[in-house]
């Protein structure tokens, strides 16, 4: 695994500290689940502000509307 070197405030560091009590092995297995759990958040909130763009251009786009509703009706019922 690669190494890099950042700088954290007093409060991050007690905090990272605190490793063991939150169940992980190290410091480094904390931090990397951390980020990986950012990492989540953030491509969700991305998701979320792409789904409501579409949203939006699908409200304004009358066309868009028939054509779903088109393919709609001919959808098999079951």
């Amino acid at each position: 695994m690669r190494q890099v070197k950042f700088t954290l405030n007093k409060e991050q560091i007690d905090f990272l500290k605190n490793y063991s009590s939150f169940g992980f092995k190290d410091k480094s297995s904390m931090v990397r689940e951390s980020i990986n759990l950012l990492k989540k958040k953030i491509e969700e909130h991305e998701l979320k502000k792409s789904a409501e763009l579409y949203a939006e251009v699908y409200e304004e786009d009358k066309n868009l509307q028939e054509l779903t509703e088109s393919a709609i009706d001919d959808w098999p019922e079951k």
